[in-house]
């Protein structure tokens, strides 16, 4: 697999999927209320992942740390890798 390059996530985006996932950490289900959200890749692009919105997700910054540059569990078994 092929590293894909690093961008930008523009601020729509972001918003788009902060919303889209009601501002809960979509691993542990934390709120924006009780911590710090950001956007995190699904696939990681390290691992071939796309700048995608399907490939986006919203996680706190302590689940997003945990994670690193590993592939999501509750996501593996829909993807070959």
């Amino acid at each position: 697999m092929s590293k894909t390059p690093r961008i930008r996530i523009p601020p729509e985006v972001k918003k788009y999927v902060f919303q889209r996932d009601k501002y809960q950490c979509q691993s542990c289900g934390k709120t924006t209320g009780e911590t710090n959200l950001s956007i995190d890749h699904i696939i990681p692009l390290a691992r071939g992942g796309q700048n995608d919105i399907s490939n986006l997700q919203t996680l706190c910054f302590t689940c997003n740390q945990q994670k690193t540059d590993n592939i999501d569990p509750r996501f593996r078994r829909y993807f070959q890798l």
